[in-house]
C-alpha cells in the first residue's frame, strides 16, 4: 500500500502505446439530478472534451433516472485524464452506467488518470455501475473516487478490474494501477481504501494481492444496516454465481456492505456482482434489480 501522491513521482512504464499517437486529452463531465414530483430529472449536463452522456432514460420508474456515460475514443491513452462529477439532489435517484468496457492503454511514459466525484443529497440515491475496466499490459493508471453522502443518502458502487487482455493471452507483467476510494457521510469518513499494484510484482501472486488471479471485482453498498440472515443469503446467492472458481467474500461493517470477488473471467465477475446487486438493491432501496438494458447490447 502507498499513497497515490507518492506513487505519481515514480518512473512510468515506457512500453509503446498501441493506440494511434495523439496529444493528451482532458475530458470532463458534470451531471446534476433533481427530484421533480414523482420524477428524477437530469437538470445539469456540462462536458468538455470527448466525454458525453446519452439522453436520460426511464426503463423502470420515472423516479429513477438512468444515464449512460460515453467516452467516444473508446480507450484512454497514457497522459489522458477523465474527470466525472455527478450530484443527486434531495430524494433524487440516479443510476450511472457505461455502454461497454473501459480500456486503459499502455503508458508511453505518462500517467493516465480518472477522478470521480459523487454528491448524494438527503434521502437521495446514486448508483455507480460502470462495466468492466481493462488495463492493457504496461498501463500506468491512477483512479480516485470520492463519494459525499448527506444524512440518510444511499449509495451502491461496483467495479470490475481486468489486469491484461487475458482473452488474447496478455498478462499484466508491467505497469501500475493505483486506486483510492473515499466515502463520507455528512463530512465524516465512512469508508476509505487505497492501494497500488505493480505489474509482474509479487503482489500479483500474493494472497495479500491478487493471489494469481487477473480479475478483481468489488461492490460497496451504503444504506440501512441489514440483519445477519440477509448477509448469509447474500453470501450463498453470490457464492453460487462463482461456479466454484475464484475467491469470494461479503462483509458488513455498520452501514457499509462490501462484496469482493477474485477470478479469471470478467463475465463470471459480472454475474457475481449482478447477483449481489439484485439482492442488495431491493433490501436497501426498495427497488428490484432490473439490469440496465445497455449492458445487454
Amino acid at each position: 500500500m502507498k499513497r497515490l501522491a507518492d506513487a505519481d513521482h515514480a518512473h512510468a512504464p515506457s512500453s509503446p502505446d498501441p493506440a494511434p499517437s495523439r496529444d493528451h486529452l482532458l475530458a470532463s463531465l458534470a451531471l446534476g439530478f433533481a427530484r421533480d414530483g414523482h420524477t428524477t430529472r437530469l437538470i445539469k449536463r456540462e462536458h468538455f472534451g470527448p466525454l458525453r452522456v446519452q439522453k436520460p432514460l426511464y426503463p423502470e420508474d420515472p423516479a429513477i433516472c438512468h444515464a449512460v456515460l460515453v467516452h467516444p475514443p473508446g480507450g484512454v491513452v497514457g497522459g489522458d485524464e477523465l474527470q466525472i462529477s455527478a450530484e443527486a439532489g434531495e430524494h433524487a435517484h440516479a443510476l450511472l452506467c457505461t455502454p461497454g468496457a473501459g480500456k486503459w492503454y499502455r503508458a508511453n511514459g505518462h500517467v493516465s488518470r480518472q477522478q470521480v466525484q459523487l454528491q448524494v443529497g438527503a434521502g437521495a440515491t446514486l448508483e455507480w455501475l460502470p462495466q468492466e475496466t481493462i488495463f492493457f499490459d504496461g498501463a500506468d493508471v491512477a483512479l480516485d473516487t470520492t463519494v459525499h453522502l448527506q444524512h440518510d443518502a444511499n449509495y451502491i458502487g461496483c467495479e470490475i478490474l481486468c489486469f491484461g487482455r487475458t482473452a488474447s493471452g496478455e498478462r499484466f507483467t508491467q505497469g501500475r494501477v493505483r486506486q483510492r476510494l473515499t466515502i463520507q457521510r455528512d463530512g465524516k469518513p465512512l469508508w476509505h481504501e487505497q492501494g497500488s499494484l505493480t505489474g509482474g510484482s509479487h503482489q500479483m501472486q500474493s494472497h495479500l494481492g491478487l493471489a494469481g488471479y487477473s480479475v478483481c471485482a468489488t461492490l460497496i453498498a451504503v444504506g440501512p444496516t441489514q440483519a445477519p440472515a440477509f448477509l448469509q443469503a447474500l453470501r450463498e446467492r453470490t457464492q453460487a454465481a462463482t461456479g466454484g472458481i475464484g475467491k469470494f467474500g461479503a462483509t458488513q461493517m455498520k452501514s457499509v456492505i462490501i462484496v469482493r470477488y477474485l477470478g479469471h473471467a470478467s463475465e463470471t465477475a459480472r454475474q457475481v456482482m449482478l447477483q449481489a446487486w439484485q439482492l442488495l438493491r431491493p433490501a436497501l432501496l426498495g427497488h428490484a434489480g432490473a439490469v440496465p438494458r445497455i449492458w445487454n447490447t
